[in-house]
């Protein structure tokens, strides 16, 4: 196959389409063209870069050895242009970050400042427990709480959030103190539903919950501190969350675990002069409050 020029980037979203598909078919399907569209951008792809990339048979597809070595290499493209479409059509001074439960308060008191020193910046702060996708353009900027696993991304470290045992006082009227969070056997508490069952808090029930009744799972941190002030049970949560509602009581002074609290962002956007006004905010508001969020707060035992 002789090279013709060279190739047109566009062509390459079909490639990438039919690799993930496995057949020209399913890959029309998911860009919403006729198949035969997939198959000549395909030809014009692989006659540009003069080699096969793919293999035609009646059960569908199949991936040239040379094409499985591009399709990374693919991947990255996509991404970078993802990338820029998004900054261009949002437009290049409006930066998004997405925010943990919990966390909104932090930066909500300190946006009036940020925007009289920042004025030309537009940035949005979305909370919630779903993880963005900032791969395809969901946010510029998350916080992300424990490991990331994600090498396309760039992952600074912050601080670390740590989890202790707390209850309400309705919850304390009924049983006697001090407890000993190792051994909860014949309390009641508050548990985590599944997809929360690598946080500390889930961790440290599961050592030290034998015995326990769980009345309740949750899903959000927010319904734990709320079923928590009701004197539902006993909880292991972020210090963050119960050091601010004072009808929340710390049991111990112990932090009973940690998980890193992480800027994670698209390497490509770094250099944005917007977002690294932003990155710099959220370093400040995080080290403002790393005692909080850590649970360093000095709290004596109840007695």
């Amino acid at each position: 196959m002789i090279t013709s020029g060279e190739p047109d980037w566009n062509d390459l979203r079909y490639f990438l389409a039919a690799a993930r598909e496995g057949t020209l078919s399913g890959a029309a399907r998911a860009l919403g063209v006729r198949h035969t569209t997939i198959s000549r951008r395909l030809t014009a792809l692989e006659n540009a870069l003069g080699v096969s990339l793919v293999l035609r048979g009646p059960q569908g597809i199949e991936i040239t050895p040379l094409g499985r070595t591009l399709l990374p290499l693919g991947d990255d493209v996509e991404r970078a242009m993802q990338a820029m479409l998004s900054l261009v059509r949002s437009g290049s001074n409006r930066v998004r970050l997405a925010l943990p439960t919990g966390f909104s308060p932090f930066f909500a008191e300190r946006m009036a400042a940020f925007h009289k020193a920042c004025p030309d910046i537009s940035l949005e702060l979305m909370s919630g427990s779903r993880p963005v996708d900032l791969q395809h353009g969901e946010a510029e900027l998350a916080i992300r709480m424990g490991v990331v696993a994600d090498d396309t991304l760039t992952v600074r470290k912050l601080c670390d959030s740590g989890w202790s045992i707390y209850a309400s006082r309705s919850y304390l009227d009924r049983h006697r103190t001090p407890i000993d969070p190792c051994r909860l056997a014949g309390h009641e508490i508050i548990g985590f539903h599944g997809s929360l069952a690598g946080v500390p808090g889930a961790r440290w029930v599961e050592a030290h919950g034998a015995g326990a009744t769980t009345v309740f799972r949750v899903t959000e941190m927010t319904e734990m501190l709320a079923a928590a002030l009701s004197g539902a049970g006993l909880v292991v949560m972020p210090c963050m969350l119960a050091e601010t509602e004072p009808r929340m009581l710390r049991l111990v002074p112990d932090i009973l675990g940690s998980n890193p609290v992480s800027l994670v962002y698209r390497r490509e956007i770094a250099a944005e002069a917007p977002v690294r006004a932003v990155i710099r905010f959220v370093v400040s508001v995080i080290k403002a409050h790393s005692a909080l969020i850590g649970g360093q707060r000095p709290t004596a035992p109840v007695s």
